[in-house]
């Protein structure tokens, strides 16, 4: 009787391990993880879906053991993120481009957070491009690229380096060769070129939304009638050509254009035309009050920002960073000619070789930060067209000017 009561037994336990197995075969470990899917929504500038598209999957690859993804791609210009997101804060995507003067606006509304690992992002990027991604001493964005400027795209097959110096004297030799030269007037953002370095003022009150402006300045070495005209004087050359970034680019296209003042965004399209012949410089100066005032331009960053309402944020945040990492940024210059806020990447022979990059690094000399309230861009757009059409309404230089001032100024 013991025999058959003992195997009874052996039986009974040999079972119980056997569920046991069962058990822990059916619960999760280390190496067969639950995978979450993270719904991520990113805006981006139109023209950079092949890019991040491909830095979408990079990501993934890279995250697989962690977690499934779906991530969407949205086109949203960087110009106006702002206004449509804080139309919609907790129905706006995760991750955004946008312009570094939204910044301040977007934090104080609660549209972004602190940066958590403030240390790391501003050990690695360009100060400027730190600076302009901080409101006071806080990061609140990620630096993406430090090239949001202008200067000057010329043929060389039509100016001599002598010439380039002077915006009249490239007026005098493209007319001579039936040529144009382009600026958009249509953008307060370009018209700044000629107040920028006359001592005539516009910024920023501290209240961070109104500004001020000394434009209309009869005080000043240089007044800002004397300003006026001068854009006449350039306005009235058969050489100058008042286009927009669209018509420039046709222009050269089609050969009616041989210089003209854009940013690094239109290199690539401009090289294809002109080839070797492809010129790139700081600004030129103009005549203003009987001298020569180098022309000034605002200059910029372009940041991505981690929506604070964001269902998933650190995992939004770790997609903002492997966006602006250096070997992103660097992949963004290849692919779009932008120039990295990246110290590492920024600093690379590929980049520095780049006569874009370089004549923007030059002008950056003649530049200063844009920032500026919302009341600053349609003043100065009526006015610059008022200039670029030769005054047709034969209004006084100084009551368009106190026109501008009072609009840019106003509450």
């Amino acid at each position: 009787m013991k025999r058959p009561l003992f195997l009874l037994m052996l039986s009974a336990c040999f079972l119980a391990l056997l569920a046991a197995c069962d058990s822990r075969a059916q619960t999760p470990t280390d190496s067969q993880p639950v995978h979450e899917t993270i719904s991520l929504t990113v805006w981006g500038a139109e023209e950079d879906e092949a890019l991040l598209q491909e830095i979408f999957a990079s990501f993934q690859s890279h995250y697989a053991g962690q977690a499934s993804f779906q991530i969407t791609y949205q086109p949203q210009s960087e110009s106006n993120c702002k206004d449509v997101l804080l139309g919609d804060l907790e129905g706006g995507a995760d991750v955004f481009a946008f312009a570094d003067d939204q910044v301040s606006a977007l934090a104080a509304a609660g549209g972004l957070d602190p940066i958590e690992d403030e240390a790391a992002i501003r050990s690695a990027s360009l100060p400027a491009a730190v600076e302009a991604a901080s409101v006071g001493n806080t990061l609140y964005a990620y630096p993406l690229t430090a090239d949001n400027g202008y200067f000057l795209y010329y043929n060389k097959a039509y100016f001599t380096q002598q010439d380039i110096q002077s915006l009249n004297q490239m007026l005098e030799a493209a007319a001579q060769a039936e040529k144009l030269i382009s600026m958009d007037w249509s953008s307060a953002w370009y018209v700044y070129a000629f107040f920028g370095n006359t001592g005539l003022e516009v910024g920023l009150n501290e209240d961070g939304l109104t500004n001020y402006c000394t434009w209309n300045s009869t005080d000043n070495p240089i007044r800002g009638t004397h300003v006026a005209q001068a854009m006449l004087d350039i306005a009235a050359s058969p050489a100058f050509a008042n286009l927009t970034d669209t018509e420039f680019l046709a222009g050269i296209r089609d050969g009616s254009i041989v210089a003209g003042i854009s940013g690094v965004w239109n290199a690539v399209a401009i090289e294809e035309v002109w080839g070797d012949n492809m010129g790139a410089a700081k600004l030129p100066t103009y005549t203003c009050a009987g001298q020569q005032v180098q022309m000034a331009s605002f200059s910029g960053c372009k940041l991505i920002g981690v929506n604070a309402y964001s269902q998933h944020p650190d995992w939004a945040a770790r997609l903002a960073e492997w966006i602006t990492s250096e070997e992103n940024q660097r992949l963004r210059f290849e692919l779009r000619g932008q120039g990295p806020a990246n110290i590492n990447a920024a600093n690379s022979q590929q980049v520095q070789s780049s006569p874009a990059i370089a004549a923007l690094l030059e002008q950056s000399n003649y530049s200063q930060l844009q920032r500026v309230g919302g009341k600053f861009w349609d003043p100065v757009s009526e006015f610059s067209a008022s200039m670029a059409q030769g005054n047709p309404s034969g209004a006084s230089l100084q009551a368009q000017l106190d026109r501008l001032a009072e609009g840019v100024t106003q509450r």
